[in-house]
């Protein structure tokens, strides 16, 4: 059996990639940081349909804590599937803060630095060796790189728009081990981010939604379901893309 690690996925676009994932044949070892009964909700789902799922403990902002993490997945590897290596790596968690330019601190900026660049950066690099040749590596980043340019996420945009650059290197320097690395850009999506700011401000729902083409802010799912084509055999051919999953926003 293939087996994924998907970060961040005790809710939102995590939580819908973990169970698409798993949906498709594939185990999948799930991480979470404060949200853990959001994360043993997935396994839940997972195995309820008949899947297998494990869930760790991961902030990625504390790279310093990777090397015992890659323990542990060494370890859920052997015990749950027989196996001492993993194939599909998606890069999902994250944080939401916003500020204008002259408002932003060092402390934010580096506060986002840390969970939205070097953590996949780093993360990536420690569990390399145990990812298994010809597997593949989604990276979440954000269509505030190239579609919007909303005032306040100057530091969260140029974060992800590192993020997608970083995906065409990762791209160039893994292929020779058959690796694909492509990003999933989402739109406007319904999850728990910048602390469910949609449940505590509905109000910001209709505007975003007339922005879109197809009517609507994004669904989990409508995120979920293209991480998991673009980590099977529909996306063997697919690699150092970013691909807006947006609705058509700002169309």
């Amino acid at each position: 059996m293939r087996v994924a690690i998907v970060t961040g996925a005790s809710s939102g676009i995590g939580q819908s990639a973990a169970i698409q994932i798993a949906k498709r044949g594939t185990g999948v070892i799930l991480t979470y940081n404060s949200y853990q009964s959001g994360a043993l909700d997935t396994v839940a789902t997972i195995e309820k349909e008949g899947g297998t799922a494990v869930a760790l403990p991961l902030d990625v902002g504390r790279s310093e804590t990777f090397p015992a993490f890659r323990e542990s997945v060494a370890a859920a590897l052997r015990e749950t599937w027989g196996r001492d290596t993993f194939d599909f790596l998606v890069n999902n968690a994250g944080v939401g803060e916003n500020a204008l330019f002259e408002d932003t601190s060092e402390e934010m900026f580096d506060r986002l630095m840390r969970v939205l660049l070097k953590g996949p950066y780093f993360l990536t690099q420690t569990l390399l060796p145990l990812l298994a040749d010809g597997g593949a590596i989604v990276n979440m980043t954000s269509n505030s790189v190239s579609r919007t340019t909303e005032p306040g996420y100057s530091a969260y945009a140029t974060m992800k728009g590192g993020l997608t650059v970083l995906t065409r290197y990762m791209a160039k320097e893994f292929s020779k081990r058959g690796i694909r690395v492509n990003s999933v850009s989402p739109g406007t999506t319904r999850t728990r981010i910048s602390d469910n700011a949609f449940e505590r401000f509905p109000e910001v729902i209709p505007a975003l939604a007339a922005k879109t083409a197809l009517g609507r802010v994004g669904e989990p799912d409508d995120i979920g379901m293209v991480v998991a084509v673009l980590l099977g055999e529909e996306g063997r051919w697919i690699t150092a893309q970013d691909l807006e999953v947006a609705g058509g926003y700002n169309l």
